[in-house]
């Protein structure tokens, strides 16, 4: 069958519920593996038991290893390892989607982060004629890629949507995962507009905002005590605290490590400010002036997302919040 009804054999198979392959060799199983990978064009995950198995198991996208009486060649050649069969049902509902939601929110939150202090260098390039002078230089562009904001983007890994119970009871929010809808094409451009609109607001209303010369540091009113550090003083205090605020709103359940993540950085941010007078003008940060423009700027920049977020919700609830009847 596997030399002469290649297709045959496949269109049959993947039509049935399930399919038990026993008293193959090796290399038969690792054939049957990569043939329903090459006709279905989708993730194929073999489980086995046993030394014969190992082939087969290396040959999936996703490898299974169960413990058993065969010894431990399959779980030491396997992706994961499981003492008995019916543990997979934990491993794939539970483990595997909260693997796959988080690794998708994270890799959303690293574009946005990515893109959107570029965003803003693109807006005030533009703004200056094309001068090449950097808008956040040395220290603040090392502290935002680090120090102000990689600790709440990594720590939504913690996140989940849903009780362990309840990934059990309804097993049909993991067979949502399949069209692969939390990290696509459309969700990335979604991503790349919201940081775009941000930027945008962020580095256009700083800018307008502040009166003066802040097109050069170099010019008498631009320099770090002008009009140019009190630009940068808004922009930059906005960009930290919108990216803080954008993690709070995307937490679906709150644990106390990102708790700490978000208020130990927000306090590490506003405690490092007087050892920022390199790029700041510091006195302007006491001054009500400064206040309101960033609240008035990070309201601009925060709402729109946010408010689309919840019509989403209102129109068209995911289904863990149906499950949880939120």
């Amino acid at each position: 069958m596997l030399t002469h009804h290649r297709e045959a054999f496949i269109s049959t198979a993947v039509r049935l519920p399930a399919v038990v392959a026993c008293r193959c060799s090796p290399t038969q199983k690792a054939d049957v593996a990569k043939l329903i990978r090459a006709y279905t064009h989708k993730r194929v995950l073999c489980i086995g038991d046993g030394g014969n198995d190992v082939s087969m198991i290396q040959a999936a996208d996703v490898g299974v290893g169960i413990v058993g009486k065969e010894g431990r060649q399959a779980s030491l050649a396997a992706d994961f390892s499981v003492g008995e069969f019916r543990y997979l049902v934990k491993l794939l509902v539970w483990h595997g989607r909260n693997s796959y939601k988080r690794s998708a929110k994270l890799a959303q939150f690293v574009t946005h982060r990515g893109l959107i202090i570029s965003v803003c260098q693109t807006m005030f390039s533009i703004a200056s004629d094309f001068e090449p002078v950097a808008l956040y230089k040395d220290w603040l562009l090392v502290g935002y890629a680090t120090l102000y904001t990689m600790f709440p983007v990594f720590s939504l890994v913690l996140d989940r949507d849903i009780a362990e119970p309840l990934s059990t009871l309804y097993p049909e929010l993991y067979k949502e995962l399949t069209p692969g809808n939390s990290l696509s094409y459309k969700t990335f451009f979604v991503w790349v507009g919201i940081s775009i609109y941000q930027g945008c607001i962020i580095q256009g209303l700083s800018q307008l905002t502040i009166s003066g010369n802040w097109s050069s540091p170099e010019d008498a009113d631009g320099g770090v005590h002008g009009a140019f550090g009190r630009m940068v003083a808004v922009s930059y205090t906005v960009l930290i605290l919108n990216e803080l605020l954008m993690v709070a709103a995307e937490v679906t359940t709150w644990h106390y490590v990102m708790v700490l993540c978000i208020l130990g950085t927000a306090g590490a941010y506003f405690g490092s400010l007087p050892f920022l007078g390199r790029y700041f003008d510091l006195p302007f940060l006491m001054t009500w002036d400064f206040w309101w423009r960033v609240g008035l700027i990070l309201g601009i920049g925060l709402v729109p997302p946010y408010a689309g977020k919840v019509l989403r919700r209102y129109w068209r609830p995911p289904s863990y919040r149906k499950v949880q009847g939120v």
